[in-house]
């Protein structure tokens, strides 16, 4: 019965929203995040907005739309004062959300803000934002299109400069348009030939129509497939290059750790071993996020624990975007050859690229020379580094190294045409591709098959920026923002 019960009330509860968000209610919540601060930003949306700002202040008379204005901030239940700041009108559409919206700067500190989110929570026609619903009301009245919306999520949670300028360059629509001028040419392409199926017999279209659609779809085609084929770069750099640190037992691999991360994440023990899971932290090399893994040592363990270590071990070294081969700097060979047959005991995937860490340089006595000689053979070798984590000296040169490779790997996010970052966007984009392709084979068979190929492209393109889309696509989309956005 209890279960019965809630599930009742929480069918009621979302009635009630769907029944008041199809009336146009208004929501309001914090924008400027939690927690004690100087200065906390409420905003509304909606309708209600207008009467909000007058009832909070007192006054019927609203200030200039998008001046500043400084106000004593009251209950209107008790009108007991709450506290007194700035507060701004927005008058839509001209508005982030399309919508009429308020803005009340406030003290931050917590009883106050709780005191105004109070009072705007007793007014007939307010309700709390859901996360990502000021966002959400902004795509559904055009203010900005999907590509955008997701933009201005990886903005908000950018750590480093390049995901930040990779953010704001989506955020202010480039992809959106990019991915639009796709769309409107195979509108185009789809209306001509749609008239050549129904008018040629008239003699009204002529042949030149079919070349001018092939080659449109030809050069979309080459189009989409270079933009695929970009190395991830936009994906690397939205979520981080997932780095693994590998080698065998005791070569100081959980001591690499904590050194780049300058905090002791990771248990240091001379027992070879000691490392069993997997440790990750996160990082900022050069303006790139890294995530970097410390691991069990490479070997053949007998302990059963340590034999699930190493194997979780080999798993993550295989979905690596970059290894840092860590050996010891005293056991290893220092020719070239036997460097290369070190790092090859190690298997990492053949593809992924490697930067050779020679650890314990310290240590390191008469064939110092020889060791740094051929760390400089370059090719057949990756990138070495001779390092010693007891005393710090060679950190430099692996740092510049680390951020040559996450670099190369996530691109400059400001040159070149913008780069795919969600894998939705990929798998709408191969789809597309996969359709255009089917057109150049079936356009000689059956045109209307063909058209449908083309129609199918095109919903592929429009659920990417939102001009086609369903219900749960957004509320994936939108989840994940915060409630003051």
């Amino acid at each position: 019965m209890a279960l019965r019960r809630a599930l009742n009330t929480a069918g009621r509860r979302c009635a009630q929203r769907l029944c008041s968000a199809a009336w146009g209610d208004t929501i309001f919540a914090v924008s400027s995040g939690h927690g004690r601060c100087g200065v906390a930003v409420i905003r509304t949306s909606g309708p209600g907005s207008r009467g909000a700002l007058q009832s909070l202040t007192g006054r019927p008379a609203l200030p200039p739309p998008r001046v500043l204005a400084l106000r004593r901030i009251r209950d209107p239940a008790t009108g007991e004062p709450l506290d007194r700041g700035l507060v701004v009108w927005f008058q839509g559409p001209q508005s982030f959300t399309g919508e009429d919206c308020a803005e009340l700067h406030v003290h931050g500190g917590p009883a106050v803000v709780s005191g105004v989110l109070r009072a705007l929570g007793a007014l007939p026609g307010l309700r709390p934002a859901e996360p990502g619903e000021f966002t959400r009301r902004a795509f559904r009245r055009g203010k900005l299109d999907l590509t955008a919306a997701e933009g201005l999520g990886d903005l908000i949670r950018a750590e480093t400069e390049a995901q930040r300028r990779q953010a704001l360059r989506q955020m202010e629509g480039e992809l959106g348009r990019l991915y639009q001028h796709w769309s409107d040419a195979l509108t185009q392409a789809l209306a001509h030939l749609e008239a050549y199926i129904d008018f040629s017999e008239d003699d009204n279209v002529e042949e030149e129509v079919l070349s001018q659609v092939d080659a449109t779809v030809r050069a979309l085609e080459q189009e989409i497939g270079s933009h695929l084929q970009d190395g991830r770069r936009g994906e690397l750099l939205r979520g981080g290059v997932r780095a693994v640190i590998a080698g065998p037992p005791n070569v100081g691999k959980s001591s690499l750790l904590n050194l780049l991360c300058q905090r002791p994440a990771a248990i240091v023990s001379p027992v070879a071993g000691t490392t069993r899971d997997v440790v990750e932290v996160a990082l900022n090399v050069g303006g790139y996020p890294l995530v970097l893994s410390d691991t069990a040592g490479l070997r053949d363990a007998t302990d059963p624990v340590e034999q699930e270590g190493v194997s979780r071990a080999r798993d993550r070294l295989q979905e690596a975007d970059l290894v840092l081969a860590v050996l010891d700097a005293t056991a290893v060979p220092t020719e070239p050859v036997g460097l290369g047959a070190a790092l090859g005991s190690l298997q990492p995937p053949p593809t992924t690229p490697c930067i050779m860490v020679l650890n314990k340089a310290d240590l390191l006595k008469g064939k110092g020379g020889s060791l740094r000689a051929a760390c400089t053979q370059g090719h057949p070798l990756p990138p070495v580094t001779l390092l010693s984590c007891k005393t710090g000296e060679g950190l430099d040169h692996l740092l510049v190294l680390l951020a040559r490779e996450l670099a190369r790997l996530c691109g400059d996010p400001l040159s070149g045409s913008p780069s795919l970052t969600q894998s939705r966007h990929s798998l709408h984009l191969r789809q597309c591709a996969v359709a255009l392709a089917r057109y150049g084979r079936e356009r000689r068979s059956d045109l209307g098959l063909a058209a449908e190929r083309l129609r199918l492209a095109r919903r592929h393109l429009g659920s990417i920026t939102g001009h086609v889309s369903t219900e749960d696509v957004l509320d994936i989309i939108f989840r994940d923002f915060c409630v003051g956005k």
